[in-house]
């Protein structure tokens, strides 16, 4: 099993992707600790992921909850050895939008919530890889939206920034600890089938568009599973000699025109 013995911090993992990459780091022998925002959501995760999962609720946006989680982790386990950060979503209700129409709300809100709080739990993981003077792994998610734009449909300025932001941070920290042997990836999905994906996926436009967009596989909508072996890689040993690099898990987005119908 590629993560025997190690030990997993998964940043938003009671849903949705998060929860999927908690299931395939537990099959691939991990022990992992993770959290979310929802009360019901990390009941429910609990009964799926059992006890090879410390499950807790708490905000990404809080600056201390990903340090106090990985300090809870450290005292049962002794050490961790990789983070995944998830957490995230659309400003859309928050006022995110094309560039004239962003509220001031939205772009702080969407920031915040993509990439202040990847901010935060990578600056924890790195000072606990420090403290330990071990080795790590950290892997943040992105999106095709940072690099591959596509503005009819997915036209939010704030959303697609944050994500671009987040390919920066990751490969200057990739470069700044390379040499203590702690890197940092960036997976980036397109439209997976998510709740934060819910607007598009009962559009029916936007789902033909999705048909010629992310062609891969017949055209369809990614699934949660379909990064997960991604997961696994980046965060095992298998990885060792990979840092700074964005993979695209998207189905073809990034190389396809997409059709309007």
């Amino acid at each position: 099993m590629a993560l025997k013995g190690k030990n997993i911090v998964i940043v938003g993992g009671t849903s949705g992707m998060g929860l999927s990459a908690c299931q395939a780091c537990i099959q691939a022998g991990a022990k992992v600790s993770t959290f979310g925002r929802n009360a019901e959501k990390v009941e429910r995760s609990k009964k799926i992921l059992g006890n090879q999962a410390t499950i807790a609720v708490g905000n990404a946006t809080d600056p201390n909850m990903v340090s106090s989680v990985i300090d809870r982790f450290v005292a049962k386990q002794g050490i961790i050895h990789g983070l995944y950060h998830v957490a995230g979503g659309s400003g859309r209700s928050m006022g995110d939008a094309p560039l004239h129409e962003v509220t001031d709300k939205g772009w702080y809100k969407t920031i915040e919530l993509n990439l202040t709080s990847m901010f935060y739990s990578n600056r924890a993981a790195v000072r606990q890889f420090l403290r330990q003077k071990t080795r790590g792994s950290i892997l943040n998610m992105g999106s095709v939206l940072g690099f591959s734009p596509s503005s009819r449909y997915f036209g939010m300025l704030t959303y697609a920034t944050a994500k671009s932001a987040i390919i920066g941070m990751t490969k200057s920290s990739a470069s700044f600890y390379a040499d203590q042997g702690i890197r940092f990836n960036v997976i980036a999905p397109a439209l997976v089938d998510t709740p934060m994906a819910e607007r598009a996926s009962t559009d029916q436009k936007i789902m033909q568009y999705i048909q010629t967009k992310q062609p891969l596989d017949g055209g369809r909508i990614g699934l949660p599973s379909d990064l997960n072996q991604a997961v696994v890689f980046f965060l095992s040993d298998a990885s060792k000699f990979v840092t700074g690099q964005v993979l695209a898990i998207d189905g073809g987005w990034s190389i396809s025109e997409g059709q309007y119908l």
